[in-house]
């Protein structure tokens, strides 16, 4: 019997979106581990290093997390461009040839940097956004559905249920989508992002409703202002006067850290969280109520 202190022990998980060790992404993948997943990870560096905080050393990426395994534990990666459609089934079967099977998804990868106000639109930057956070997390979620769906039925038609197959002792699989702030107010100079964010939220229940007929649990999670390095005076790419003061007249007087939502995302993937379906969930220290 495994112990109570890994209830993950014997599930695999993928997380999207995890090249740096600063991330939300690494965090969850190691709460995973410490909780006794099987750990894969899906990354793209080249996103980061146009940016203002830069790429990381992918084996640095992979030691911390081999290292975070619990023992007999397996551990895999693979590099994607989830722009490219024809990407994502092949990294939903990379993730299941670790172990057999695929039960957590953590859709946790998000296109940063070239936004802009309303002003600054144009139809491509809205569609690089929409793509890379809005059509590839409903990509890699068909996919990951399709693994616990029968096959052998005809597709649904608009307004048809998803056959049920339950009732179900425990949940067939778990879900994670992540959205951002713009549900608790103005993210100004972020509209693209903000908008491709907000899509996913508000189809959550949608989708939940009909991954829930499968035994799949969907949550949308809100990690508040987590500093992953974008708000560090060095690798900024926004003026950061006005959030420090703010920050620092809030209860606890700082950022979100990765490990806050992550501590979340490990708790609602275990059995101990499968009471928990279709909501958008902030993990914020309470920034959203001021």
């Amino acid at each position: 019997m495994f112990p109570t202190t890994q209830p993950l022990r014997g599930k695999t998980a993928l997380v999207t979106g995890v090249s740096r060790r600063r991330g939300i992404g690494f965090a969850v993948a190691s709460e995973f581990a410490r909780l006794g997943a099987d750990v894969f990870l899906h990354h793209y560096r080249p996103h980061d290093t146009r940016l203002p905080w830069g790429g990381d050393d992918l084996d640095a990426v992979r030691d911390g997390l081999q290292s975070a395994l619990a023992t007999g534990a397996r551990f895999g990666d693979v590099s994607a461009d989830l722009r490219d459609a024809a990407s994502v089934p092949l990294v939903i079967e990379a993730a299941q040839g670790l172990t057999g099977r695929l039960d957590i998804l953590v859709c946790n990868h998000a296109q940063s940097g070239d936004d802009g106000s309303i002003l600054d639109m144009t139809a491509e930057r809205l569609d690089a956004f929409w793509a890379t956070n809005t059509r590839s997390t409903i990509l890699l979620t068909r996919e990951f559905a399709a693994l616990h769906a029968r096959s052998d039925g005809p597709g649904s038609r608009p307004g048809e249920r998803v056959e049920r197959r339950g009732p179900f002792a425990e949940p067939t699989g778990r879900v994670f989508w992540m959205t951002s702030g713009q549900i608790h107010g103005a993210m100004r100079g972020e509209v693209a992002y903000a908008a491709s964010k907000a899509a996913l939220a508000g189809v959550t229940k949608t989708v939940a409703a009909e991954l829930l007929d499968l035994g799949i649990i969907l949550n949308t999670i809100d990690p508040g202002p987590v500093n992953t390095g974008y708000l560090d005076p060095e690798t900024t790419d926004r003026p950061l006067a006005e959030i420090e003061a703010w920050m620092r007249a809030t209860p606890f007087g700082r950022y979100g850290e990765p490990a806050d939502p992550a501590r979340l995302i490990g708790w609602l993937a275990t059995p101990a969280g499968a009471w928990v379906v279709g909501q958008v969930l902030s993990t914020d220290g309470g920034l959203g109520l001021g």
